[in-house]
């Protein structure tokens, strides 16, 4: 309750903003025409979220009968690399066509008036829309939100026991790491005929090495109620047993935990050999040594 409602608010501010940046490239949605999109790709989501009712990705593809990569590459920002201006000006125009038709006028009620629109209204419908293309990726924005928060609980706890963070090569094997650091978001590489790149939240190697010189990894999990813990605890029994295939038995996962984890999703992580530090004792990541 304390985290989620900010970073939605900040995100939706930097959102608004983006908005109107495409209400003034396309002259408040009075000249969408292929040209627009072709010179600022960035605005096709705020485009899709202008219509009544707003239009996913696929149903764009599917009403406008365009490509589907051209669509995934625009809403990266970006031109398609081979395709012809003329092949590519077709395709924009039947997306602006479809998007014309759709247009929400009681977010953007300037369109059938004829009037000009004032900065108020610019504020309002850019808020409106904004608050579409976040609620769209909600739990993203809140999961990352909650994911940062809890890496800086982690280094407030390592740094006050004298840790030092400090970055360490993804070529470098994990037993050469130094005692007494720790790093985030590190890439571990596993796999012999095909290396696989595994994201870690935290790698910490303790001060007093193990036997084995393997440091203690951490992933940071954070859930808002019960139903997604379900749907993702195979992720983390995915990337134990690729450790344990790539340097043994002996490495250690560890789940740190805020929010909504029921006993079965505990049960499942247990049966898997994870073990968890919940957030709020945090004091417990002593008993790994650390």
């Amino acid at each position: 309750m304390k985290c989620a409602p900010a970073a939605y608010r900040a995100t939706r501010a930097a959102t608004t903003q983006q908005v109107k940046n495409a209400l003034v490239h396309t002259n408040d949605l009075r000249n969408l025409v292929p040209e627009t999109i072709q010179g600022h790709p960035e605005v096709l989501p705020t485009l899709r979220m202008s219509t009544a009712p707003p239009i996913a990705r696929d149903r764009l593809i599917g009403l406008a009968g365009v490509p589907g990569s051209l669509v995934h590459r625009l809403e990266k920002g970006k031109l398609p690399a081979r395709m012809s201006e003329t092949v590519l000006s077709e395709n924009l125009a039947r997306m602006c066509e479809v998007i014309s038709l759709l247009l929400d006028e009681d977010v953007f009620p300037w369109l059938g008036s004829g009037i000009a629109p004032s900065d108020a209204d610019r504020t309002r419908a850019a808020t409106i829309v904004a608050d579409r293309l976040c609620g769209a990726v909600a739990d993203p924005i809140i999961r990352n939100a909650q994911e940062k928060r809890q890496l800086a609980l982690i280094a407030d706890f390592l740094e006050r026991r004298h840790y030092r963070k400090q970055a360490h090569l993804r070529s470098e094997p994990l037993t050469s790491m130094e005692p007494g650091t720790f790093s985030f978001r590190m890439i571990v590489v596993v796999g012999s005929a095909k290396k696989v790149n595994i994201p870690i939240d935290v790698v910490i190697q303790p001060k007093v090495l193990r036997p084995n010189r393997l440091p203690v990894l951490i992933e940071a999990k954070s859930a808002g109620d019960f139903t997604n813990t379900n749907k993702r605890r195979k992720e983390e029994a995915t990337k134990i047993h690729q450790l344990r295939q790539a340097y043994g038995p002996e490495i250690q996962l560890i789940l740190f935990l805020c929010g909504y984890f029921d006993s079965g999703y505990l049960g499942y992580e247990a049966a898997e050999g994870l073990d968890w530090v919940w957030e709020h004792r945090i004091e417990d990541l002593r008993e790994l040594g650390i």
